[in-house]
């Protein structure tokens, strides 16, 4: 017996050691991303700070209204009513952080927000308490700020997975650690509630189902993963049971939802209204608990504070009694207490009562689900979260399905240190080096012409994918009203500036690199495209190198085409995307370009013509451009800069 105690504290020190590493790293990367933030903008004037587009200066407050679930929405605009607001990357969704100008006390209060709306004029943010102000006419900065409630909930829940004992969370805690071997059942094959499905998928579907603890479903580039997942949500709705969606961005919940809700499942989503697609914004918990009919009270106890708010910060002539606004912001307060107590038993209520809530893994909250227990947790874009956030939903959930490949991009992390650390690998990473067993390949792919697709098959799949014949050979001379010609009449195009001249160069204000002569042939290949009758909206321009993305959507504003980065494209496809891979150097540098995975990406977002544009001489240092230079040249893809 004393055997046993010793060998479950072990057990549980090597867990808690394994937490308490990531909190580590969390701290690390929460350090570093704090620090990013604070490099930037001490550096700057508040106008240096508005021109880099993470500040707005200037405002003053327009409107005053009340917002789903208990929200404070204040609209600002710049106190000159005559100027439009600047361009900015504070938009819909982002978390700002308003302060008061002119107050240089560093201890000075500020308030931390979610936009709710953004337009040329105004801009409004969601708050959770009111900004307190002395002044009268106060004038206020945002800026862009890090995601803190997340990091939070990470935190907590590094805490509770750690700490759990003679619970499911801590059995299914030992088994994604490795210590104990995830159980499976034998069941019944389901019979399919989509019949397109094929053999890979539905094999997926029904080895996930017999998962007693955790099962992966890897899906490579165009493999229909998340038409995998939605049938493997409707065979567990169907059995009865309840399941929690969640992944990484708010753009993979919304697809998981819109499909559920085509399928005719009944799903409701979790998150601010502002980060939720506007067709589906009648699906979210907000919208659900603003039109349940006890919220009547709820809402006249909320217009009435903010009728006492707007006496309490009325300008007065003569100055009042300095009891007299504080009175009054109290007595607001409690009536929005009162409000606020109303809309959480709604909320809980209609929580407890749905079979399937779809949210974004840091956007579930612990009061909200402390009581509620899901059969299932399906988590799509596994491959893209670091694993504190994914411990946050395995809290309210008995089983676990991760979905996602973590042979295309990886967790975004800024802390070297972290990265050292192995915060950039995902739990589903690490599970699959611990266990291959538990996972499914999907290797059919729906997407790209086999030409496009063998490169990556053959180093990332080990050969394994196949194109299914509705694409192995689509070219684009295939679509209607599109000319024939030399780049239209094969799938890939690689162009090798070897030898030319066309040097990088370093951003004037950055770290990041640029190659204005290759932007140049860029825009020639674009022009190209055009001409052959192939539409900008199914052209895609894509860059590892942000510099290089900022230069071509300067050069080509006139044109409706996408222009974004490797990771802003990713889950994305066109029939036709340029690949900008910027590296040209004599030393034979490729930096950024190292990490594969995110080449994989580029490589596997086109249809039916790949146009990649790179200078072999430089890239060629590194073994996986050496490989895929020799891959082009066997296809007959490789063209010299010079013939073009």
């Amino acid at each position: 017996m004393l055997k046993y105690a010793s060998h479950m504290d072990d057990r549980l020190k090597i867990s808690e050691d394994h937490f308490q590493r990531l909190a580590r790293l969390l701290d690390l990367e929460a350090e570093a991303e704090k620090q990013e933030t604070v490099r930037s903008l001490e550096k700057m004037s508040p106008a240096e700070a508005e021109a880099s587009g993470n500040s707005l200066i200037q405002l003053v407050i327009r409107e005053e209204d009340s917002g789903l679930g208990g929200k404070i929405l204040l609209t600002f605009g710049k106190r000159n009513e005559n100027l439009h607001l600047p361009w900015s990357r504070i938009g819909n969704g982002s978390p700002v952080i308003l302060s008061e100008e002119g107050l240089h006390d560093k201890d000075a209060p500020s308030w931390r927000g979610i936009v709710s709306r953004a337009n040329k004029d105004t801009i409004q943010v969601a708050f959770t308490h009111w900004p307190e102000t002395d002044s009268d006419r106060p004038t206020f900065r945002l800026d862009r700020s890090t995601d803190e409630i997340s990091r939070q909930r990470q935190r907590l829940a590094l805490e509770s997975s750690r700490g759990a004992k003679g619970t499911r969370l801590a059995i299914l805690r030992d088994v994604l650690l490795g210590k104990q071997n995830p159980v499976f059942n034998k069941i019944e094959v389901p019979i399919p509630c989509n019949n397109k499905l094929n053999n890979s998928q539905n094999q997926a579907v029904a080895f996930a189902l017999s998962a007693e603890d955790v099962a992966i479903i890897h899906g490579p580039p165009g493999t229909g993963k998340t038409t995998t997942l939605i049938e493997l949500m409707r065979q567990i709705t169907h059995n009865g049971q309840t399941m929690l969606a969640v992944a990484a961005s708010n753009l993979a919940v919304d697809n998981m939802l819109e499909r559920l809700i085509d399928a005719g499942e009944n799903a409701i989503r979790l998150g601010h209204p502002a980060r939720v697609s506007p067709v589906l914004r009648e699906h979210t918990l907000d919208e659900l608990t603003e039109v349940h009919p006890d919220m009547k009270l709820a809402r006249k106890l909320t217009r009435d504070a903010h009728s006492l708010r707007k006496q309490a910060s009325k300008y007065f002539r003569v100055k009042p009694d300095p009891n007299l606004r504080q009175s009054l912001r109290e007595e607001a307060k409690q009536l929005l207490n009162e409000a606020r107590q109303i809309e959480d038993s709604v909320t809980e209520r209609i929580i407890n009562n749905a079979k399937i809530v779809c949210a974004t893994a840091t956007g579930l909250d612990s009061e909200t689900f402390a009581r509620r227990k899901f059969d299932w947790c399906i988590m799509d874009e596994a491959s893209q979260s670091v694993e504190p956030s994914a411990w946050i939903p395995v809290q309210y959930a008995n089983r676990l399905v991760l979905a996602g490949d973590h042979f295309q991009l990886p967790p975004t992390v800024i802390s070297p240190e972290a990265i050292r650390g192995g915060f950039n690998i995902s739990l589903m990473e690490r599970l699959l080096n611990i266990n291959s067993g538990v996972s499914r390949l999907l290797n059919v792919q729906y997407r790209m012409h086999q030409d496009i697709m063998n490169f990556s098959s053959d180093v990332f799949y080990e050969g394994s994918l196949q194109a299914d014949e509705t694409v192995r050979t689509a070219l684009l001379t295939d679509l209607p009203n599109l000319k024939s010609s030399p780049l239209t009449d094969c799938p890939i195009h690689f162009i090798d500036t070897a030898g030319a001249s066309y040097d990088e160069e370093q951003e004037a204000d950055g770290d990041s690199r640029l190659n204005p002569l290759e932007a140049e042939l860029v825009i020639k290949k674009v022009h190209e495209l055009l001409s052959c009758g192939l539409s900008p909206k199914h052209i895609a321009v894509i860059s590892p190198y942000s510099a290089q993305v900022k230069l071509l959507r300067e050069k080509l504003k006139h044109l409706d085409l996408e222009i974004d980065s490797v990771d802003g494209f990713q889950g994305r496809e066109k029939e036709a995307v340029i690949v900008s891979l910027v590296r040209s150097n004599r030393e034979g540098e490729v930096g950024f370009l190292a990490d594969t995975r995110r080449m994989n990406v580029a490589l596997t977002r086109a249809r039916r013509k790949l146009i990649v544009i790179g200078d072999s001489a430089t890239i060629t240092s590194h073994g996986f451009y050496q490989r895929m230079v020799e891959y082009f040249e066997s296809i007959g893809a490789y063209h010299s800069v010079w013939e073009e």
